[in-house]
C-alpha cells in the first residue's frame, strides 16, 4: 500500500474521532474491509498491543501502520497521530473564548455521544473475534486443555 495512502486513511480515522479507540469504525471500514491489507485478528493485535503497554490508547494507530507497511507504516501512523493535535492547539485559543456558548456546548456532547456509539459499533465484533477465535486446525493440539 502506498505510503500517502496510508497515512492519509490513518489520518482520517484520528481527525474523525476525538479520543483513543473511537477511530476504530473507522480504521476498520479503511484497512480491512474496503482495501484489504490488514485482518480483523492484527487490528485486534494491534488494540491489544496498545492496551497492555503504557501511553495514550490511540497510538494502536502506529501498530496498524507497522502491520500494514513495516517501519514506514509505523511512521506513517505516528504523523497521523500528531497532526490533528498541531491543527487543533491554534484553534483552541479561538473557540476558547466562545466555549460558554451553548451551541458550542451541544455540539462538543453531540460528538462525544457519536464517538461513543463508534467505539461500541467496532468493539462488538473485535470482542467477538477475540473470544471466539478457533485454533488453526493445523496446530498442534493437546488432549488434556484444548477443544
Amino acid at each position: 500500500m502506498n505510503i500517502v495512502l496510508l497515512y492519509l486513511l490513518l489520518l482520517k480515522g484520528t481527525v474523525t474521532a476525538f479520543a483513543g479507540l473511537a477511530s476504530l469504525p473507522v480504521i476498520q471500514e479503511s484497512l480491512v474491509n474496503h482495501y484489504h491489507v490488514l485482518t480483523n485478528e492484527q487490528l485486534n493485535e494491534a488494540v491489544v498491543i496498545t492496551r497492555s503497554s503504557p501511553g495514550p490508547v490511540g497510538l494502536y494507530i502506529v501498530s496498524v501502520g507497522y502491520f500494514v507497511a513495516g517501519l514506514p507504516g509505523a511512521v506513517a501512523g505516528w504523523l497521523a497521530m500528531i497532526t490533528p493535535a498541531l491543527l487543533i492547539i491554534p484553534l483552541v485559543h479561538f473557540v476558547g473564548r466562545r466555549m460558554e456558548h451553548p451551541r458550542v456546548r451541544s455540539v462538543l456532547q453531540t460528538v462525544v455521544i457519536a464517538s461513543a456509539g463508534l467505539l461500541l459499533a467496532a468493539a462488538i465484533p473485535l470482542g467477538r473475534d477475540g473470544l471466539t477465535a478457533r485454533l488453526p486446525s493445523s496446530s498442534p493440539r493437546c488432549a488434556s486443555c484444548c477443544f
